[in-house]
Order: structure tokens, then sequence, then C-alpha cells
């Protein structure tokens, strides 16, 4: 919610979010969209960013390096069963956010003791899945082009091999399954179309 201002697209702002405020950068210039098609309720922009909010953010991705070497320590002494993805400071810097990776549930207590008598701030350890993975850390579909779930997906819908089926595709999961290793999610896409023809 731009809240009033007149936004163009490239521009940093402030805004409130669950977490906190966080900066962003404006993607799309303001216009009015219908309530049904939005995430409701929408984050409201605070303010346009200063030269010090946009230092502070730089500040932030340099000590976040730093804290992703510092975690990744920890966790080969203490849960190696683990994998580190990413590190991220809270734009006020009230707390740090690990995201991991593990085969099934981990007991990070001791790590979290490990991690809060270092950084003496808030710590959350979230683990998250391999799609989740991918798109935190990017890569390229099998049309070449960048991931969906990186690029523009804001949530990840189910896919089944009823799909595949549905679309004449192949059923070989080497051949419908994304860089996640799980079935792609554009096998969604056209399924509607599909079973409309059906029909």
């Amino acid at each position: 919610d731009p809240k009033g201002l007149q936004l163009s697209v490239g521009t940093k702002v402030i805004v409130e979010t669950v977490r906190g405020l966080e900066i962003g950068t404006v993607v799309i210039a303001n216009r009015m969209e219908d309530e049904e098609k939005c995430f409701l309720p929408l984050s409201p922009v605070i303010r346009a960013a200063t030269e010090d909010d946009i230092k502070k953010e730089k500040e932030n991705e340099e000590r976040e390096k730093e804290a992703l070497k510092i975690c990744e320590e920890k966790v080969r002494k203490r849960n190696p069963e683990m994998t580190l993805i990413d590190a991220e400071y809270t734009f006020d810097n009230s707390k740090v956010i690990f995201s991991f990776v593990a085969d099934g549930r981990v007991d990070f207590r001791e790590l979290l003791k490990d991690l809060a008598s270092v950084f003496k701030m808030r710590i959350e350890l979230r683990q998250i899945g391999v799609r989740d993975e991918t798109k935190s850390i990017g890569a390229l579909g099998m049309c070449g082009r960048k991931v969906c779930c990186a690029q523009f997906l804001s949530e990840f819908s189910p896919v089944s091999v009823r799909m595949a089926k549905d679309q004449a595709l192949s059923t070989n999961p080497q051949k419908i399954s994304g860089a996640c290793g799980k079935l792609i999610c554009c096998l969604n896409y056209e399924e509607a179309a599909y079973e409309d023809a059906y029909k």
C-alpha cells in the first residue's frame, strides 16, 4: 500500500511487514488492483528510503556474510546434518534469521544457545524445504530461463504426476523434475486448459 506516495520503479522504500520495518525496491509503479487478487492486508510503505537507509542495507549485507560464516562453523560442530542456506538481518537489526534445510526434524537448542552468545540479539532458525532453497539460491530451469520460483512465484501450488499425464508429457521423473528435485511448477500453468478441453 503506497499510502498516497507516488513511487517509480527502482525506488528504494521502507515498508512495514510482519517482521517489522524492511527495505524494499519498487518493481511495479502505482496502480489500482482488485482486492480479491491481493494478499491482504497489504504492507504499508512508510517512506522513501534515505541515503542512510541504503547505507544501512549495504552494511547489513556485509554483516550477513560474516554471520553466515560464524553460523556455518557452529553448525559443523553441533548439527552436521543441517545445511545452512542464508543469513538475514532485519532492517532494524533486532533479529538475525538463519535459513537451513535438513531431512526431518532437527534439535537445534544447543546451536541456538551458541549463536545467542555470539550475536547478543534475537536469533531465528528457520527450516525451509528444497523448493524454498531453490527459490532462495536461484537456478536455471529446463527451459533455459531463471526458475519461476526465484523470478515471480510468491507461493507454491501442489503439482502431481497426473498433470503430466493430462498434458501428454513423459512421466519419467528425470524429465519432469526441476532444479529442486520436485515436479516442475509449470505443470500447473496449462492444467486448467487441459481439464476444460477434456470436458
